[in-house]
């Protein structure tokens, strides 16, 4: 195991009504004026945003919105959110919703304080100083962006989609979690959401770090609460206890707690990046395509880890670790259509995906050689994208 240092400063306040205490934690942040940032009409419509002003008012603290925020979250809404932050002097930032909010949200938060353009910090130009402080009210457990101090902007221009992580800078001061919130998502969404926080597990449970035994227990025991509690809600998306389970699950899969100690990888997120900010398509569907294509190819040049996965996980005897690991992804692979999510391209509506496009794109944008479990070059990049076909 690695040295570590594990800081988790966000406040989680989880259960029924939690968004009425919106007003207080915000004003213990110290500000007075906050901009609210939220995505579509179904905060307004579900009556979210009303309690939300509500408490605001009742805790004497003034507010500015910006609605509007779509999934893969884009540049010009950062900007947006940064001139009205600045023109209003608004002191803090309220994210209403799932991660393309909360991201959007955490750039805000970074960019006011910065003189230069806040996309610096995503191409590496500068590194986060200040920022302002953010609360989070949650509405789609997914990201798990309410307990990371991660943020993904897409850049329009280009359509460059690049990720940024901190150990404290942007994560969120408190994060409300209320399961109810979640009752209404359509069914797709909340399958996206399923996979994306066990896409966060994979990252960190494929890693070659030794001695983590801890970790591999942990990240184990969320995925087999993940896998034993994604079937009731689907079946019945009022289940609060589902809901609430899977929620949780969302935020310890990115919060940090499953990586402790050891190299992660985020090779699978890099090449899916591409991917959504090419074709559009939702995040968490990407990652159920690209992750088996992954595992696949590690099959074959490095099966230990998949092995592990698919015997303590999936419950395969086989003795081979190839065969095992094959096995398991085939066992993964289920799971996800029986979610009724895509695993492979032309699934994912992407009927011919020009690999090359994304293979240059990738390594353009994340380096000659990713993966920290196994590295990829250009040429392994390129199987793996085939193995999505």
């Amino acid at each position: 195991m690695e040295n570590f240092t594990f800081w988790t400063p966000t406040k989680y306040v989880f259960g029924r009504g939690v968004e009425m205490q919106a007003g207080q934690l915000t004003a213990s942040m110290l500000a007075r004026k906050v901009l609210i940032v939220y995505g579509g009409h179904s905060a307004e419509a579900s009556g979210l945003l009303g309690r939300v002003r509500e408490s605001l008012t009742e805790a004497d603290v003034e507010w500015r919105e910006l609605g509007g925020i779509r999934p893969n979250p884009t540049d010009d809404k950062v900007r947006e959110g940064i001139e009205m932050m600045r023109a209003d002097g608004l002191e803090a930032l309220l994210a209403v919703g799932g991660g393309s909010v909360i991201d959007t949200a955490k750039a805000i938060a970074a960019g006011v304080p910065y003189e230069g353009d806040f996309w610096d910090f995503f191409e590496g130009k500068a590194e986060i100083g200040d920022t302002l402080p953010l609360g989070v009210i949650l509405t789609i457990p997914a990201a798990g962006s309410e307990g990371s101090g991660n943020s993904v902007i897409t850049k329009i221009d280009g359509k460059v989609k690049i990720s940024i992580r901190t150990e404290v800078a942007l994560r969120p001061k408190f994060a409300l979690m209320n399961p109810e919130l979640t009752f209404t998502l359509p069914p797709y969404q909340t399958a996206c959401g399923i996979a994306d926080m066990m896409a966060h597990i994979f990252e960190r449970y494929f890693s070659d770090t030794p001695c983590v035994e801890i970790t591999d227990r942990v990240a184990e025991g969320v995925l087999m609460a993940i896998i034993e509690e994604a079937p009731k809600v689907m079946a019945n998306p009022t289940d609060y206890d589902a809901r609430a389970n899977i929620m949780w699950s969302g935020t310890l899969a990115h919060n940090g707690v499953c990586g402790t100690g050891r190299k992660e990888d985020w090779a699978s997120h890099a090449m899916e990046h591409e991917i959504s900010a090419v074709y559009d398509v939702a995040h968490g569907a990407g990652l159920s395509v690209v992750f088996p294509a992954w595992m696949t190819f590690m099959a074959k040049n490095h099966p230990e880890k998949g092995a592990q996965l698919a015997r303590r996980i999936w419950g395969v005897t086989e003795a081979d670790d190839h065969k095992a690991a094959i096995e398991g992804v085939m066992k993964l692979k289920q799971f996800f259509k029986d979610l009724g999510l895509p695993v492979t391209m032309d699934e994912l509506g992407v009927k011919e995906p020009d690999i090359d496009l994304l293979v240059e794109r990738l390594h353009r944008n994340k380096g000659a050689v990713i993966g920290g479990y196994y590295p990829l070059t250009s040429t392994e990049t390129r199987l793996i994208y085939q193995l999505t076909l």
